[in-house]
């Protein structure tokens, strides 16, 4: 039960007081959501085994397809974040109830595993991201990101899959807390990287100064052990803080050679897929989108935020995939090494309402959440639903 201390990372930058919210995560009537790439990221979990860049990869054709193949279960209510379990099945959270589900792949068939003690939903908080470890076959360890009264945290959870009947999870063990939270832009995506450590997306609560703040965990990318101290490599060897001014981070992911990307909110004007850096500053509140401005990283594409409002992010078939809010739409970004080999390519408008998270399954395909049951869709009777895509 710690609070890691967040240290000055960078030299403090000027902050710029505006107003506005954001969409595809604020209620109805508000507006939501460079071609400068920035360089190829050799920190860790970026670069292979001795630290030495990778081979890099073939660029990804400029067209995709999409096929939804299969609906693997229906009337999922809130869903947020998903993980992958080794045997495929599929460990799924629900936001409002903070209860946890297996889902299996074979039949779909959805068992309720228990609900995580403490979560407080309401507005965009509640039980967020879903991870399990690198090391999951030996350690049987799933790690949740969740709002309480308080704050933001991440706690771990051991999870017991005999079956039949016998699946659950233990109580939780928090390893990282004091992440700000608000109504608005909690973030809640957590992952664990090629390097085996874990990285969270925070939002800025809706403060934004908190992005720019050197003090605050809120609109930051925060990378952890897997006991919640700072991981070896950082910028600063005291600090989570991997790097910063960012809205609201909802989507994490790594491509073919290890470089970290990030999905972020937008507030009016534009939406952004990052090539995250450690200790960089990616602008917010100063810049959104493109701005060119020194001292900020701009984003590696960009979308005017009716279009996607991406939440999830995942990488498959050379292939960036965003799952858009209020877009409504699967954004598809092929890669060329570490910029995008073609302009973004759009599937599924408005075919499932919105869409909130995005997994690689291990054949190459994804898996899809929609998101019409958090209070901002138009459900229909079988939602909220989880698709099984075949992607090209």
């Amino acid at each position: 039960m710690r609070r890691t201390a967040v240290t000055a990372a960078l030299a403090a930058a000027a902050l710029l007081i505006v107003t506005g919210c954001s969409t595809g995560e604020l209620p109805d009537g508000v507006a939501t959501s460079g071609d400068r790439t920035p360089p190829v990221s050799k920190s860790p979990g970026s670069g292979g085994p001795s630290g030495s860049a990778p081979a890099a990869a073939s660029p990804a054709p400029a067209k995709g397809s999409v096929e939804v193949v299969r609906t693997l279960t229906t009337k999922l209510g809130s869903p947020w974040g998903v993980a992958t379990l080794p045997d495929g099945d599929l460990l799924v959270a629900s936001r409002d109830t903070a209860k946890i589900f297996h889902v299996a792949v074979k039949d779909g068939k959805q068992t309720e595993l228990g609900s995580v003690p403490g979560v407080s939903p309401g507005g965009e908080g509640g039980l967020l991201g879903l991870a399990v470890t690198a090391d999951f076959d030996t350690d049987h360890q799933v790690y949740a990101y969740f709002t309480t009264e308080s704050d933001n945290r991440v706690a771990s959870m051991l999870y017991d899959g005999r079956k039949p009947a016998g699946r659950r999870l233990g109580a939780p063990n928090t390893v990282f807390r004091g992440i700000p939270k608000g109504t608005v832009h909690n973030g809640g995506r957590i992952a664990f990287g090629p390097d085996k450590m874990l990285y969270a997306g925070t939002g800025e609560s809706g403060r934004r100064g908190l992005a720019q703040d050197q003090e605050s965990l809120g609109g930051k990318i925060l990378r952890m052990t897997p006991d919640g101290r700072p991981a070896p490599g950082n910028p600063r060897a005291d600090s989570v803080v991997y790097s910063l001014g960012h809205r609201n981070v909802q989507g994490l992911a790594w491509d073919a050679d290890k470089r970290l990307w990030a999905a972020e909110f937008g507030q009016d004007t534009w939406d952004e897929l990052n090539l995250i850096e450690p200790g960089k500053n990616y602008g917010w509140p100063l810049v959104e989108g493109k701005g060119g401005r020194s001292g900020y990283v701009d984003p590696v594409a960009q979308w005017k935020t009716a279009d996607a409002s991406p939440s999830g992010l995942a990488y498959a078939q050379g292939s960036l995939w965003l799952a858009g809010l209020r877009g409504e739409r699967l954004w598809r970004v092929p890669l060329a090494g570490a910029g995008p080999a073609a302009a973004p390519q759009p599937f599924l408008p408005g075919e499932y309402g919105r869409l909130r998270t995005v997994v690689a399954a291990d054949d190459g395909g994804l898996w899809l959440t929609t998101s019409n049951t958090d209070g901002r869709g138009k459900p229909g009777d079988q939602d909220d639903r989880l698709l099984r895509l075949k992607v090209g």
